[in-house]
């Protein structure tokens, strides 16, 4: 069994910033792609950004040139650095991992952002 904690979630006001950080602990060999996604109220989970084991990245359109996501593969840890932040990224953040092609999900962290 693989568990994933995020940390770093809070309120921040209109261009600021945080960052996130979502570590994996059990039963791990390896871990392949890692990953956050969002859900805002009354919308559908969707995918913010991805790395893979070898560092290849992937971003929402609506994230590119303001997210950053980086993995420390030693410390099997993600993170999701989110820069000059909108209301329109206001959403409970969650970490995935797929770790022997099974995937697991963090229990969420909540990210406001308002003035």
């Amino acid at each position: 069994q693989v568990q994933l904690v995020e940390s770093g979630g809070g309120l921040v006001q209109p261009g600021g910033s945080l960052r996130l950080s979502c570590a994996a602990s059990g039963s791990i060999f390896s871990i392949n792609t890692m990953g956050w996604y969002r859900q805002a109220p009354g919308k559908q989970r969707e995918l913010v950004a991805a790395i893979s084991s070898g560092g290849n990245t992937n971003y929402a359109d609506s994230v590119k040139g303001r997210f950053t996501i980086s993995r420390d593969n030693v410390k099997n840890t993600v993170y999701l650095q989110m820069n000059s932040l909108k209301p329109e990224d206001t959403a409970v953040y969650y970490c995935r991992a797929v770790v022997s092609l099974r995937v697991y999900w963090g229990q969420g962290t909540q990210v406001t952002v308002s003035s």
